[in-house]
């Protein structure tokens, strides 16, 4: 059994990442919504926004970056599991937590301090998009902002996947 501050904290670390994965759940349905009105105000009204069509783009990447720690969280990402689903419970918390130490927080670490940067400049210039009529300020800044906030929220449900594994594999 997991000792209660170690169960509180990985309770929150889930917590976080469904609170996430609602909110990409949400942004789904907003972008179905967008759709829908960019092709009535095409198709019926014979006009457009450049700053809604940029929204729907923007909204894609936007659920596909703060659904990744949801999916992962939900053990729904992406696995080869010819092997992983025969194997012991012990011999799938070694697979995973070395698989979160060797790749998962290796790569987010790469990810955080490369687009750190970037994401920084966007905001100290106030982007704006480059197509007239296009998104304003802060939307440009914001989107860019989910490129630290998915590895972000990758390297706490990552934690606490390792975690777990760790104390499946001492035996807690």
């Amino acid at each position: 059994m997991i000792a209660k501050p170690q169960s509180r904290f990985l309770g929150l670390i889930d917590r976080i990442s469904i609170f996430t994965g609602q909110v990409a759940a949400w942004l789904t349905l907003a972008m179905v919504l967008a759709t829908f009105t960019i092709v009535i105000l095409r198709y019926v009204l014979d006009t457009g926004a450049i700053w809604l069509q940029e929204s729907i783009i923007w909204m894609h990447a936007m659920i596909f970056m703060l659904g990744a720690a949801y999916t992962l969280q939900r053990d729904e990402h992406v696995r080869v599991d010819i092997f992983y689903r025969k194997m012991s419970k012990k011999h799938r918390a070694l697979v995973n937590l070395l698989g979160i130490l060797c790749f998962v927080f290796p790569l987010c670490i790469v990810l955080l301090y490369e687009g750190f940067d970037y994401v920084r400049l966007s905001w100290a210039m106030r982007e704006i998009s480059r197509n007239a009529g296009g998104l304003t300020y802060p939307f440009i800044p914001l989107l860019k902002t989910s490129l630290l906030i998915m590895p972000t929220m990758l390297l706490l449900q990552s934690t606490s996947i390792a975690l777990r594994a760790f104390l499946t594999l001492k035996g807690s």
